[in-house]
C-alpha cells in the first residue's frame, strides 16, 4: 500500500510516483474485485440502471453485490468530490481507484492504522468510521463466500 509522505520522499519523487498510473493487477483480489465492481456501479447509475444483477452474477453472491454497492454509496457520500474510474477494461485505476483499493486492502488485513493513514487530510476524520464499516462489510461479505 504506497504512503506519500514529504518525510519520506522528496517532492519529486512524489511527483514521479503520481506520473505513473497504478495497475490494477497491484492490488489483492478483493480490493481489484471492488475496484472493478465501481466501474460497473458507475456505468449503471449513468444509464440509471440497477446494477445488482450484473454485480451478482459477476461476483457470483446477492450478499456481496450489495455489499458493493452499499460500499460504493457511503464512498459517494464521504469523498470530498465526484470519484473518477477508468473503463470496465482497463487495466491501470485512477488515483481515486487506487486509493480505495487500499483502503479496501487495509481493512482486509484489519489494519486501521493503514486506513487512517491513506485517507488523512482526504475526508474529515467524523466521516471514516462509516467507510470503515461500510469496507468491512465488504470484506466479511467476500471473504465468506471464498
Amino acid at each position: 500500500m504506497p504512503q506519500f509522505s514529504p518525510r519520506t520522499s522528496s517532492a519529486s519523487q512524489i511527483i514521479a510516483d503520481l506520473a505513473q498510473p497504478p495497475r490494477i493487477a497491484a492490488l489483492s483480489p478483493i480490493a481489484a474485485r471492488f475496484v472493478y465492481s465501481l466501474r460497473l456501479i458507475a456505468l449503471h447509475e449513468k444509464v440509471g440502471r440497477d446494477p445488482v444483477p450484473e454485480l451478482a452474477s459477476r461476483l457470483g453472491r446477492v450478499e456481496a453485490a450489495a455489499k458493493s454497492l452499499a460500499f460504493a454509496k457511503t464512498i459517494m457520500r464521504v469523498w470530498p468530490e465526484n470519484i473518477h474510474v477508468s473503463r470496465f477494461c482497463c487495466g491501470l485505476m485512477s488515483h481515486d481507484e487506487a486509493t480505495i483499493g487500499w483502503l479496501v486492502e487495509a481493512v482486509v488485513e484489519r489494519n486501521r492504522g493503514a486506513f487512517d493513514a491513506t485517507i488523512q487530510g482526504l475526508i474529515r476524520p467524523d466521516r471514516s468510521q462509516n467507510l470503515w464499516d461500510a469496507a468491512h462489510d465488504l470484506a466479511v461479505a467476500e471473504l465468506s463466500s471464498a
